[in-house]
């Protein structure tokens, strides 16, 4: 009896795995992309390099191994770097007739709106990318969700630190560069909401010339007015770097340098931030950025999505993505979920020098009817996404 139990067991062991279904996200980008290529500034050193995100993809694949064997998913990342001259759209029309689930896009800004242009047919798209407000206003898409937060998240998260600092009066600092006009406007409206007040705006010139050292001079454009803090807006890295020590005043700087608002920084130190960013760094070999925060956890939501479905369709995973029962850890103190009026993920915003995090938005006091979170960026009244509302 005992040999037949042991010849029992033996055959239990033995047997093969159930079989698993293949589960593919995309990652779609461009090849000789010139956000990836070092950028350097007119004296030629570079300040602004940019790593591709696909590295946190990886991570919440590798990650996620476990759990796809318990669903009898293997869940699979799949890698297209296209030619400049290849049709991205085209492509992603391509992935979803293959049965991808999920597209992650890493693409220039007039490449992603093409895709977006011809959207109907592919499956849930992610923005891993752009913190342009127009993506979750005007020109929002039914198929994108976001998980890099808003432009509008981020000057708002600034915004709750200087009121609850009662640093009340802001001198804004800011170059001429075209994202440099929207991230003005994202500040003047993050102002205007936690009541702020900008009490001047000075344009940083790019000059020798003599004749404009009002415009190139630091300490000379910081005597004027009287301010608690200077927001600093230099989307292309020029100026900024020189703003802090250099006033006529001896005022804290907020933006682009000094105290910056971020998605994801690698001195984060709670909600197990430690284990993942040890993880990250080990498989990359660097820090974990924004970014790379943007595209692992846009891939935990899908992973999240099919264990709450049961099923691996576009179609069921897109719904629950879009669901308000999905919930998703962050790995920053709260779980979150899509808003249903932008496709925008609810998450903090970390508030971080180069090598600290300072506090975390919404800060303690700072409260909304329905969602805390929604004190950052665009509630439901004001959203300008038709699509969605």
């Amino acid at each position: 009896m005992i040999g037949r139990l042991l010849a029992l067991v033996a055959f239990v062991w033995a047997a093969p795995a159930p079989a698993q279904q293949d589960v593919h996200i995309a990652y779609l980008a461009v090849a000789d992309d010139p956000y990836y290529e070092a950028q350097p500034v007119y004296t030629g050193l570079s300040l602004k390099d940019h790593n591709r995100p696909i590295d946190g993809a990886r991570l919440a694949i590798k990650n996620a191994r476990a759990i796809g064997r318990a669903l009898g998913f293997r869940i699979l990342l799949d890698e297209y770097l296209l030619p400049p001259d290849e049709d991205a759209a085209a492509v992603a029309a391509q992935l979803a007739e293959q049965g991808a689930i999920a597209i992650l896009l890493d693409l220039p800004a007039p490449v992603m709106d093409h895709v977006l242009a011809q959207a109907e047919t592919v499956p849930t798209l992610f923005n891993i990318r752009h913190v342009a407000d127009r993506y979750r206003g005007g020109e929002c898409n039914a198929a994108l969700l976001h998980t890099i937060p808003s432009r509008a998240m981020l000057t708002d998260a600034l915004a709750q630190y200087l009121r609850y600092q009662r640093w009340t009066s802001v001198l804004v600092l800011r170059g001429s560069e075209s994202d440099d006009d929207q991230e003005v406007s994202a500040v003047r409206t993050s102002a205007s909401k936690f009541g702020l007040s900008v009490v001047g705006e000075h344009v940083f010139a790019l000059s020798n010339d003599p004749r404009q050292r009002d415009l190139t001079n630091i300490l000379l454009m910081t005597q004027q007015e009287r301010y608690d803090v200077i927001w600093l807006v230099d989307a292309a890295g020029e100026f900024g770097r020189y703003v802090p020590y250099a006033t006529a005043e001896p005022r804290p700087v907020v933006g682009s340098e000094g105290l910056v608002a971020r998605a994801w920084h690698w001195t984060w130190e709670r909600n197990g931030a430690p284990q993942l960013n040890q993880r990250f760094s080990k498989l990359a070999g660097r820090d974990m950025t924004a970014e790379d925060w943007a595209a692992w956890v846009a891939v935990q939501t899908v992973i999240e999505a099919l264990a709450r479905a049961k099923a691996a369709t576009p179609q069921a995973v897109g719904h629950m993505l879009r669901s308000a029962d999905l919930s998703v850890d962050q790995y920053k103190g709260v779980r979150g979920n899509f808003r249903a009026w932008d496709g925008q993920l609810r998450q903090p915003i970390l508030l971080t020098t180069h090598n600290a995090t300072i506090a975390s938005a919404p800060l303690d006091g700072f409260d909304h009817q329905a969602d805390r979170l929604d004190t950052l960026g665009a509630d439901r009244p004001e959203s300008a996404c038709l699509q969605l509302k």
